[in-house]
């Protein structure tokens, strides 16, 4: 594969996602870079969502870009995921969530940077939204030392290629909401090349399940970093301190 035919496959998991979806079919529709390949595994919806994904068909097959799409039960949102993962044909896979939405040039700065670079891992910046659309701020990664406390790098913005995560073996079942947080520790402590675009790449809408499921998604990133080596005293204690923070933040 050339450098100029790099193709590049998103994967979309959703769950009557009516009210939100073209968000994320658009921003794909519509991205400067067009060698993508568009996988959509909708969890048996029962809203009108299976309706807006057949009716992109055609928008999509008309500027070459493929796009596939199956609606089954599965085990939750990272059995979704790797079932994505495992349709992909693409050298570079990213994960958009059904309430998110990438910035129109998203693809061709990532296409640019994984040229320079040939890095397993690409991530960037985030803008942050509330449910109704309103923005709210723009965040930077951490450093990669940061792990121990939380996930340092956006997943929404985060693009890996197909070896690393064969290599991997996907997103963990043993994690209903911080799965994602398990797949960046394994991917810092690897010997992949990891890069950093300096640009926002993703628009991520607060909602999901790690920030409406507080205790128990940091209850889950605590046996996370145990699991992952990390000693259980200093991790319960990271776990406290962003417990104490949740609580002032939300109180």
């Amino acid at each position: 594969m050339s450098n100029a035919n790099l193709l590049i496959t998103v994967i979309t998991v959703c769950f009557n996602s009516e009210k939100t979806i073209r968000f994320s079919l658009e921003s794909v529709l519509n991205q400067t870079y067009h060698n993508i390949e568009y996988i959509i595994i909708d969890g048996k919806s029962t809203d009108s969502t299976i309706e807006i994904i057949k009716s992109y068909q055609h928008k999509f097959i008309e500027k070459g870009i493929s796009y596939k799409w199956t609606s089954e039960t599965d085990k939750g949102i990272y059995d979704a995921m790797n079932k994505g993962v495992k349709l992909s044909y693409g050298k570079l896979i990213g994960i958009l969530n059904s309430d998110d939405w990438y910035e129109l040039d998203t693809l061709q700065n990532v296409k640019n940077e994984w040229i320079k670079s040939h890095s397993d891992f690409i991530h960037g910046n985030m803008n942050v939204f509330s449910p109704e659309k309103e923005f709210i701020k723009t965040l930077k990664p951490k450093t990669k030392k940061s792990v121990i406390r939380k996930m340092p790098f956006f997943h929404p913005t985060s693009f890996a290629s197909k070896k690393l995560y064969n290599k991997l073996k996907g997103y963990s079942l043993d994690y209903k909401i911080c799965s994602d947080y398990d797949f960046i520790i394994k991917v810092i402590n690897s010997n992949f090349n990891i890069s950093y675009i300096d640009k926002v790449l993703t628009n991520f809408t607060i909602g999901g399940i790690s920030t409406t499921q507080i205790n128990p998604a940091l209850k889950e990133s605590h046996l996370i970093r145990v699991k992952n080596g990390y000693q259980k005293n200093i991790s319960k204690f990271y776990y406290l301190i962003e417990l104490l923070i949740c609580k002032i933040k939300y109180r």
